[in-house]
């Protein structure tokens, strides 16, 4: 095979490798291209989350020092009429009151409107069970819930409700829509006439229903939790 010809077999050879190397390299440096970029918008976004919370934190604390001075206005005025003595003032101070108390009930909405859709948007739920299906019947007399070092529920047995625990029944303590981060739980059941408790922390998710059990069991209360999709079981 002459010399020329071969080369031109060598060439049409090499080609498709250098193309497929060159596409390769191309691909890859797009995919280093994509990640960077992505990177780059999650660090953004991430940004403006935070500087959203700081600037709706500072709104809240901005509209508590205004209702103080508002309320310390108040007070200033209502010692004022009060000194003056006659029945205008007593009027007057009648609409300084009633200007203050409409003044507390819009805050309290506000607020409780601002919790509500925290909550809302969260979408996480917490349910907290308890079941004694393996305590001798009637031992267990009562059960204290506390989330976040805070009462959440109190409920004491009667004799059919023990019987009833005894027999494989489960009670509900608790359910109620969260903030998604980690939360503190502790139970403590009343088991005859001494308390025995135990704590979970446990990680609430959005658009999620956390479960958490706990199950008396050997004279002790021990602790699980799962997850499930959505904010109704």
């Amino acid at each position: 095979m002459p010399r020329t010809v071969r080369t031109l077999a060598a060439l049409a050879l090499l080609v498709p490798a250098l193309s497929f190397a060159q596409s390769k390299s191309d691909s890859a440096t797009m995919e280093q291209v994509y990640e960077q970029r992505r990177a780059a918008l999650l660090k953004e976004l991430q940004t403006t989350q935070d500087s959203l919370g700081s600037l709706r934190s500072a709104r809240v604390r901005l509209e508590a020092r205004i209702d103080n001075v508002l309320a310390q206005s108040t007070q200033s005025r209502a010692n004022q009429l009060l000194l003056s003595g006659d029945l205008n003032a007593l009027l007057q101070l009648d609409a300084v009151l009633a200007q203050a108390q409409d003044n507390m009930t819009a805050q309290r909405d506000r607020m409780v409107a601002l919790g509500d859709a925290v909550r809302k948007r969260s979408g996480a739920v917490l349910v907290v069970l308890f079941r004694a299906d393996s305590a001798p019947n009637g031992s267990v007399s009562g059960v204290q819930l506390s989330i976040d070092n805070s009462g959440a529920a109190k409920h004491d047995y009667t004799t059919a409700m023990t019987t009833a625990l005894s027999q494989g029944a489960v009670d509900e303590l608790y359910r109620a829509e969260v903030l998604p981060t980690v939360h503190s739980v502790q139970a403590s059941a009343t088991m005859g006439g001494q308390p025995v408790s135990t704590s979970l922390n446990v990680q609430t998710n959005a658009s999620s229903v956390t479960y958490v059990q706990f199950s008396v069991k050997d004279g002790k209360v021990t602790a699980s939790s799962w997850t499930a999709t959505g904010t109704s079981p």
